[in-house]
């Protein structure tokens, strides 16, 4: 009876094996980064790349990044992160500032294959914003991640950006995530306009808070990961770590997924 039982369980093996080689894990990041300065007042871009390198994430949206800005010495905030990093990236511009520029990047352990940066069109607040869509290449299966960061002031203001960004993803068909700094707490506007254009919130409702602002004392969801067409979610891990980098903590999800098909 000996060899008949080793011979079944290394067929279970096998299959356990070849069914866990069949799914992809992903680690996905969004951080509002403050441009690098800390709850201690400090501009520490070290100390940003070690949060980004402890957390093991594949690809990283990021918000409230500076480019040549004379408040932060002038440094190219993203391509510093980047060498620190080791990762490939991409950064947008939704506003000039100080003689340099502001915006939102990405941070990723894939090749970038393409970049398409908008800008909203604004109603009320002053700050230009808007988002970045890299296509990066995952186990063999295109994805495209976006990071956006949108109006603090108005809920309409809000609304009137996702609306924006949903019908410029509308064409997106392909495995899709959206992170970033919505500045707005579960069941606002533009919250639920992303649950009713068929985006999933990575965080369940029956897990801890997330909260992930004022990063000190956090009391607010406010940033998230939203992911559509990514095949069968197997599983999903958010967690937030805890650092007092910047103002806010980073939200970083898990992901494994089902067998990716074409």
């Amino acid at each position: 009876m000996r060899r008949p039982l080793l011979f079944i369980l290394a067929l279970i093996l096998f299959a356990g094996a070849a069914h866990a080689r069949g799914r992809v894990r992903l680690r996905v990041m969004s951080y509002n980064i403050h441009v690098g300065i800390g709850m201690d007042k400090k501009l520490d871009l070290a100390r940003i790349a070690e949060v980004i390198k402890r957390s093991r994430a594949d690809i990283v949206g990021l918000q409230e990044v500076d480019r040549g800005v004379e408040r932060t010495g002038r440094v190219d905030e993203i391509k510093e992160l980047a060498r620190l990093t080791g990762m490939d990236y991409a950064f947008a511009h939704n506003l000039d500032y100080q003689g340099g520029q502001y915006g939102v990047a990405v941070l990723s352990r894939f090749p970038i294959l393409s970049i398409d940066h908008r800008r909203y069109a604004n109603r009320r607040e002053r700050e230009r914003r808007g988002f970045i869509r890299v296509e990066v290449e995952v186990e063999g299966r295109r994805l495209n991640f976006v990071t956006t960061h949108l109006d603090y002031q108005f809920a309409d203001g809000r609304e009137f950006e996702t609306g924006q960004l949903l019908d410029a993803l509308a064409d997106v068909r392909g495995p899709l995530l959206v992170v970033g700094d919505f500045n707005e707490e579960p069941g606002g506007g533009a919250y639920n306009m992303m649950l009713k254009s068929g985006f999933n919130d990575a965080w369940p409702f029956d897990t801890a808070s997330g909260h992930t602002y004022p990063a000190d004392k956090p009391a607010k969801r406010i940033d998230y990961v939203f992911h559509r067409n990514l095949g069968g979610v197997v599983h999903t891990a958010p967690t937030v770590p805890d650092t007092l980098a910047s103002d806010h903590r980073p939200l970083v999800v898990s992901f494994v997924v089902a067998e990716a098909r074409p």
